[in-house]
């Protein structure tokens, strides 16, 4: 295998493609009316793939133990930097040097490897099989991988080893990439008991297999905790659409017989994790790296995390995920802090991020807990809903964060709150110019979801239908201290620029709500059978054509 050293522009945020297509536009807006095909997206798997026969992962192929075996020294006390000749024990900012679960990272003293993909598998073969390691990278290099360890995980096939020890992967400029013409893997898998730290790196092209997903439309699994579809169709032919929403959602007779068949595990699968899998009791951490354009056949494009996950200075762009999860999909802890998930694509749902799947056919995947600081969630698509963030029957924290200029077809082309027990909270957030074909431009509530929204921003966003600001049907959200405003719900029936619920409860507590703008009145809020709350130092203002006049159940403290 030949060297590859060229120069790492696709590290650099700014070097990643602009969109390559608008899915919701090449859907149409026909897409609310008929059911979205996802074989209409294809994956490429590349006529000139490289089999796997070649590659054995064995120790016959590690480096000799004295020229690979990271550079050992006394140990520094804890908390200490080391005194001359010994290890440093703290990480390059200081802190004391341990994982999440509190155990010790390795010196950052390590090997380093040459520019070759074959010696960086062979140094990660010996660093799993000697208690882990630091491999200092090559700077400026891109490691290709033209082969895999298909057959060798169940949750293969795989670029580079399963981390199974403390590993860490510190890069300079330097790039992990999946030759073009090869079979499909992903590039990195973290096993149970397995510890990644990677720093400096970009992780790019990894893809793995779609896999037969039994006509898991958008639509069949939006219809779980809304009936918005049926009823924007019913609302276009002139005919009573309200009580369509107000019905259980017709998606969950079909789901609780699909529950009471044997059930699908809800480990990760091989198709899971197009650039990085973190399996369930494995943990990663990623700081000044860059996941961008991977594809993943299941969930998560960029990352699918059942385990422990942490991202800091990281940017996650141009990724897809055939189901959930264009960025990122998480169902066990997943922080994200100063970093960008951008241009991501998800068919089903969670363009941008998902913590937790849904199903039809086969059993859910509970979303796990999901906090997200300081970022920014940006320009991300799905075909159904969820476009910039989603949550499904799991808990999402987002603070100081963008959720800025993402779409959906169906709903929630900002953030989606969907099920049971799923719970978003909202706090110094501004989630704004988002855009939907279907109901709720910025923040949509399925079926018992529920919303605290503290300090916050829900602003610009646009709808075709209802609730351009807010759609709440069955769910309940808080609103203390936030602004709804200027939300535009533009098609023909377009109602509730500012928030539409119906059989749900919304508090509005110092909140405002105005210059909205709708087709069809209210522009304000429209409420239908749902306890909305408005204290006194709350404001339904200027919104056009009315505030809140003309709805089925008045709402106490709103005028005009």
């Amino acid at each position: 295998m030949s060297n590859y050293a060229a120069k790492n522009n696709a590290s650099e945020p700014e070097a990643t493609p602009r969109r390559r297509r608008k899915l919701w536009l090449a859907s149409g807006v026909a897409g609310l009316t008929g059911v979205v095909s996802i074989a209409a997206v294809g994956v490429a798997t590349g006529a000139g793939a490289v089999g796997t026969d070649g590659l054995r992962w064995s120790t016959a192929q590690q480096v000799s133990q004295d020229e690979d075996r990271p550079a050992a020294a006394p140990a520094a006390p804890a908390g200490k930097k080391g005194a001359p000749g010994q290890a440093d024990r703290g990480d390059d900012h200081g802190r004391d040097n341990r994982d999440d679960r509190g155990m010790p990272v390795p010196p950052q003293k390590g090997k380093d490897v040459p520019c070759d993909s074959d010696r960086l598998i062979q140094a990660l073969i010996f660093a799993n099989e000697n208690h882990g390691g630091v491999l200092n990278l090559a700077k400026g290099c891109t490691y290709k991988l033209t082969r895999s360890d298909a057959g060798h995980d169940l949750t293969g096939p795989n670029g580079l080893p399963v981390i199974t020890e403390n590993v860490v992967l510190k890069g300079h400029d330097t790039t992990i990439t999946r030759d073009a013409t090869a079979a499909e893997f992903r590039i990195l898998n973290v096993g149970r008991g397995g510890n990644l730290t990677v720093k400096g790196l970009t992780i790019k092209n990894g893809q793995t297999r779609a896999l037969p997903i039994n006509n898991e439309t958008p639509e069949a699994v939006w219809s779980r905790f809304s009936n918005s579809v049926e009823a924007t169709k019913a609302a276009e032919a002139k005919k009573e659409y309200l009580p369509l929403l107000q019905a259980t959602p017709k998606g969950i007779a079909l789901k609780a017989k699909a529950d009471s068949a044997p059930s699908t595990l809800v480990d990760p699968l091989s198709n899971d994790g197009g650039g990085v899998l973190v399996q369930p009791g494995g943990s990663a951490s990623f700081e000044e790296t860059h996941i961008v354009a991977n594809q993943a056949g299941g969930v998560g494009g960029g990352l699918a995390n059942f385990g422990k996950a942490s991202l800091h200075h990281t940017t996650v762009a141009d990724n897809t995920a055939f189901l959930y999860g264009g960025g990122i999909f998480n169902a066990g802890v997943l922080r994200v802090g100063e970093s960008r998930v951008l241009n991501n694509d998800a068919i089903i749902g969670g363009g941008g991020v998902a913590n937790g799947a849904a199903f039809i056919f086969r059993r859910d995947i509970d979303g796990g807990t999901v906090l997200i600081e300081k970022a920014e969630i940006t320009g991300n698509e799905a075909l159904g809903f969820g476009g910039g963030l989603l949550d499904i029957q799991g808990n999402t924290t987002v603070k100081y964060t963008k959720i800025v200029g993402n779409t959906a077809v169906l709903a929630g082309a900002g953030v989606t709150a969907a099920g049971d027990d799923s719970t978003v909270e909202l706090a110094h957030a501004e989630v704004a110019k988002n855009t939907t074909a279907g109901v709720g431009g910025g923040l949509a509530l399925g079926f018992r979801a529920i919303a605290n929204v503290t300090e916050s921003k829900i602003v610009e966003n646009k709808a075709g239908f209802f609730g351009a600001g807010v759609f709440n049907v069955a769910g309940a959200a808080t609103f203390r201290h936030s602004e709804i405003s200027g939300n535009r719900a533009v098609g023909p029936l377009g109602i509730g620029g500012g928030i539409f619920t119906v059989a749900g409860e919304i508090d509005l507590q110092k909140t405002k709500v105005s210059h909205n703008f709708a087709t069809l009145a209210p522009g304000g809020v429209f409420s239908f059978l749902s306890n909305v709350k408005v204290d006194d130092k709350s404001a339904i203002t200027a919104n056009k054509p009315t505030n809140c006049a003309g709805i089925p159940t008045p709402i106490p403290n709103c005028f005009g």
